[in-house]
């Protein structure tokens, strides 16, 4: 019943108009800001890390933009989900990036796109069916019945697979590159170890960060090249804009951290232009070197 209801809710969602979605964004976030929960206090804490060069005044600001974008990015996948491709790309500046992949591709090794969660990243599916076929990690939400509400948004027929974070699912992705097309995975989700080769320490914001290998890997082993994108929203028409640019080399190397910092780098440079519609409310740094863990005073705000 519980799964019904969601599917229910999902389905109104994407009925309901942009301008309203951002609106009842703008609502969640002011709340956000104002009753303790954690997701407030992991921003918090992270923007506090990651900008220390800003007045407390500042992060403040930046604070509560953040969860007003981040609830905005949330009502508005239903939207996304299930929109018609050709509506959403009339929503998108796309500059230059759709010749620069196009290009990338052209030289037959496929493409591994790094798509940070920052702005509306959903927005990748009708996107990438537009270039060309495009498989895409995920990870199962923990929310019982959005998983295939989810894969029905993201696959699109003849163009976008998505597979899961496994053994298939990473020999899938290696299949992919092989056949000249593009791979999507997002960088900035800390791997849940570093041993066994799942991840290294390497500076976010000049903060260690556990980052995930897996990038490095495909770069390396396939020669494939790495390209950073982003969506995000930009209170104008077109209401979306499509920024992105190539690793540097520093992304195959075969020291992991070197290339993980290189990972981390083209995030933060996607994240620092458009700081408030970045994902701060995740715990990214909780894997410390020293073991200590920075979010520890934010399991009971309040």
């Amino acid at each position: 019943m519980r799964t019904r209801l969601l599917r229910y809710f999902i389905r109104f969602l994407s009925l309901t108009p942009l301008p309203v979605l951002r609106a009842a964004g703008h609502g969640v976030g002011w709340l956000a800001c104002r009753i303790p929960n954690r997701e407030r206090e992991n921003a918090r804490i992270n923007i506090s890390l990651c900008f220390p060069e800003l007045s407390d005044r500042e992060k403040d600001s930046l604070l509560r933009d953040t969860l007003k974008e981040n609830a905005i990015t949330l009502l508005e996948m239903p939207a996304v989900w299930y929109g018609r491709t050709d509506a959403w790309l009339k929503r998108l500046d796309m500059g230059r990036v759709p010749e620069e992949i196009r290009e990338l591709m052209s030289r037959g090794k496929g493409v591994v796109v790094a798509m940070p969660h920052l702005g509306n990243f959903e927005i990748s599916a009708h996107f990438f069916g537009s270039i060309g076929k495009a498989t895409g990690l995920y990870r199962p939400p923990r929310k019982e019945g959005l998983e295939s509400v989810m894969l029905e948004g993201r696959n699109r027929p003849g163009q976008n697979r998505m597979v899961p974070t496994d053994r298939h699912g990473i020999k899938a992705l290696y299949e992919a590159l092989g056949n000249g097309e593009l791979i999507v995975i997002l960088p900035d989700q800390q791997p849940k170890t570093a041993k066994g080769g799942g991840g290294v320490f390497a500076p976010f914001f000049g903060v260690p960060a556990l980052t995930m290998t897996l990038v490095n890997r495909f770069a390396r082993k396939t020669g494939a090249p790495v390209y950073f994108i982003s969506f995000v929203r930009t209170g104008r028409k077109p209401e979306y804009k499509v920024i992105g640019h190539l690793a540097g080399n520093a992304i195959a190397d075969q020291d992991a951290v070197v290339a993980a910092t290189e990972l981390n780098a083209g995030v933060e440079k996607l994240a620092r232009q458009y700081p408030a519609q970045y994902q701060w409310p995740y715990r990214r740094f909780q894997a410390q070197p020293d073991g200590s863990n920075p979010y520890k005073q934010a399991q009971k705000p309040g």
